[in-house]
């Protein structure tokens, strides 16, 4: 397969797994054939956003032995401090490779592709399947695996039954993102790396939250796909909360279980802003203008259609303050963005 087409394939797993997943989240981890977009924490103002408050931090570990809890209730022990880690979603290994932890990583996925030195390691995963017999062969001491059915929940469960420590993240909003960076801190020993790390993102998310909080607030489409149907922000959704932060007003599809949005529901919606997360897979401004009919929407008259990385707009990683601020960019061109604050050494 192709490299676009590869890439093409990711985005539709992204946006199907975010419903997915979403689903599995608002209806207390039932059956995956409702999509749903709800997170948890109810939505901030879009005329006043509210910046990601500070979440409960897991309990700073001195020693090993340490039990945590993961994402989805589960309490799992970590015996020692784990020395052969393998990372089943790109935003844990960016999080682990972040926190110093990345020489202990010994096997990701084939869609991996951020920090340079996780893409060489062995691949243990796809977007369907988990090598469960791979990673036991790998002698591994603890798994980070993405929940509500990223990674499938029967390849989790035999991975615990075979002694192997598989702790869980999910993330539907920032909070739960900054959240989960000190979880994974904490299992692997990392802790005080974690809580400066979560504690310089705040200060980040301040920081491109106040660049904007007195400028308009633009009607903002995020195309995260338009091959064949239009897919967009969900009500409530990760990709709208960034949005807000970003200073726009998000255009969403009008629902919490459909990330899909009509072509005359966009054009009544009227874009001021149109954001490219497909810009990444090669999407481009004038491509958009040429489309049949989008011609009457303000952001295509008067030219403002502008791409971003969706891969670091919307993965729950420490990335995700540089994807806010690429984000406020392309709502606010003419926004200055204070430099990013250090993280404590």
């Amino acid at each position: 397969m192709s490299r676009r087409p590869r890439r093409r394939a990711a985005v539709l797993t992204l946006i199907f797994g975010l419903s997915t997943i979403l689903a599995a989240c608002s209806t207390g981890g039932a059956s995956p054939s409702a999509p749903s977009a709800a997170p948890s924490d109810p939505p901030a103002s879009a005329s006043a956003p509210a910046s990601p408050s500070p979440a409960p931090s897991p309990t700073p570990a001195a020693a090993f032995p340490v039990t945590i809890t993961d994402d989805e209730g589960t309490a799992v022990e970590i015996a020692a401090e784990p020395q052969r880690i393998v990372s089943l979603t790109p935003a844990t290994t960016e999080i682990l490779f972040k926190l110093g932890a990345g020489p202990r990583v010994v096997a990701t996925t084939d869609f991996d592709d951020y920090p340079p030195e996780a893409v060489a390691l062995p691949d243990v995963a796809s977007y369907t399947a988990v090598d469960v017999e791979k990673i036991v062969g790998l002698e591994t001491d603890l798994v980070i695996a993405g929940g509500n059915f990223f990674n499938d929940p029967a390849a989790i469960a035999q991975l615990r039954e075979l002694g192997v420590p598989v702790v869980v993240t999910y993330a539907p909003d920032i909070a739960t993102v900054l959240k989960d960076i000190e979880l994974v801190g904490t299992a692997v020993g990392l802790g005080a790396e974690a809580r400066d790390l979560t504690a310089a993102m705040r200060a980040d998310f301040d920081q491109v939250q106040a660049a904007t909080a007195d400028l308009p607030k633009p009607r903002v489409f995020y195309e995260l796909d338009a091959t064949t149907d239009i897919y967009t922000a969900a009500d409530d959704s990760f990709v709208a909360e960034m949005i807000e932060l970003a200073g726009g007003e998000p255009i969403t599809t009008g629902s919490t279980t459909d990330f899909s949005i009509s072509i005359e529901k966009l054009v009544a919606a009227d874009p001021e802003v149109i954001v490219l997360g497909d810009s990444v897979y090669g999407v481009t401004p004038e491509a958009v203008s040429d489309r049949p009919g989008w011609d009457v929407m303000t952001a295509v008259k008067n030219g403002d259609i502008r791409g971003v990385n969706d891969l670091v707009v919307t993965r729950p990683g420490p990335r995700l303050v540089e994807g806010l601020r690429e984000l406020a960019l392309a709502i606010h061109p003419e926004v200055t963005v204070p430099s990013p604050v250090p993280v404590a050494p």
